[in-house]
């Protein structure tokens, strides 16, 4: 998970529907399958990574089941591919699996909704760099903001299985219990030992959960989750590193808190990747020139999207 992707990595490629699960209100599960060239591609997707989604094609879902805030905007056209990050990623053989956790909040992600098994969905990929683990770690801190998730989902598989010697333990915060992006949570008894996600528990990944209006665990900002748990363990900060992906205002929040502690802090950032590719120019990150008082802008989609927590000026 250190090695920059090349252009040679990156293509156009054409995906199977396997499945589309809904897990929540607005909440889907897309499950996908690659073969051919696409299977090669994608079989080491970092996570962190994301690819773009031709949508333009699909059909609407029946009126009923349009929600309210959607019945006006829904009939635009769809021109731009649109980003997604993969909750999880399996290569098996000659075929590379993929699913994508998302949530219905426009025009094209209501579109998604009626993708089928056997449908196709052409998809530009692997794109932009991923997570990073630096040598010497032994901690690894997740935090997640709503649909800041799923890359932070399949980070907790890969440390799992390839780094087994670092303690992931992972804070998911959202507005309400309803907004949490997730297929179900655990028992009390699961939730006293620490294990609050099953999305995590399956890989004996710890996890605490936070909501605005207390509706889940802790009530509050998951930031402050995390920094009163921080404060509690206080882990040697050369050997823990931080991972965030979420709302902007929640991963300056993770910034400053990784430098009030002189910790290690990677996050993903979310803009409008138009293109992917580093064309439109539409993605531009304002950054820090280390060593120098000047600022440069980078591109999401290419430099990012994971920076490293210092790196980034975030607008207050």
């Amino acid at each position: 998970m250190s090695e920059k992707k090349t252009l040679s990595d990156k293509g156009l490629f054409c995906a199977t529907v396997r499945a589309n699960k809904q897990i929540g209100l607005r909440f889907y599960r897309l499950g996908l399958e690659f073969t051919g060239d696409g299977a090669k591609a994608f079989a080491n997707f970092r996570p962190g990574q994301f690819a773009e989604f031709d949508l333009s094609g699909t059909a609407l879902p029946p009126k009923e089941r349009i929600p309210e805030d959607l019945v006006d905007v829904c009939q635009r056209n769809i021109l731009l591919r649109r980003p997604f990050a993969f909750v999880d990623v399996n290569a098996d053989k000659n075929k590379t699996f993929a699913e994508v956790l998302y949530r219905v909040v426009g025009p094209a992600s209501l579109r998604m909704t009626t993708l089928a098994a056997g449908n196709s969905v052409s998809i530009i990929g692997p794109l932009g760099n991923g997570f990073r683990v630096p040598e010497g770690k032994k901690r690894a801190l997740l935090i997640c903001g709503g649909m800041g998730a799923p890359p932070l989902q399949h980070l907790a598989k890969v440390f799992t299985a390839d780094y087994p010697d670092i303690e992931v333990v992972v804070f998911a915060g959202a507005k309400t219990a309803n907004d949490l992006p997730f297929e179900g949570r655990l028992d009390n008894i699961s939730q006293q030992l620490g294990f609050s996600l099953m999305e995590f528990a399956k890989y004996g990944v710890k996890s605490q959960v936070a909501t605005d209006d207390g509706s889940a665990g802790f009530e509050g900002m998951v930031t402050d989750c995390f920094k009163q748990w921080l404060d509690k363990s206080n882990p040697p900060r050369e050997r823990a590193i931080i991972y965030a992906c979420g709302p902007e205002p929640m991963l300056a929040k993770v910034a400053e808190i990784a430098k009030e502690k002189n910790m290690d802090c990677q996050i993903s950032m979310e803009r409008r990747m138009a293109c992917g590719i580093g064309i439109c120019q539409s993605c531009a990150v304002k950054c820090r020139v280390e060593g120098a008082q000047e600022t440069v802008y980078k591109l999401c989609c290419e430099d990012g999207p994971v920076f490293d927590s210092k790196e980034v000026v975030f607008l207050r």
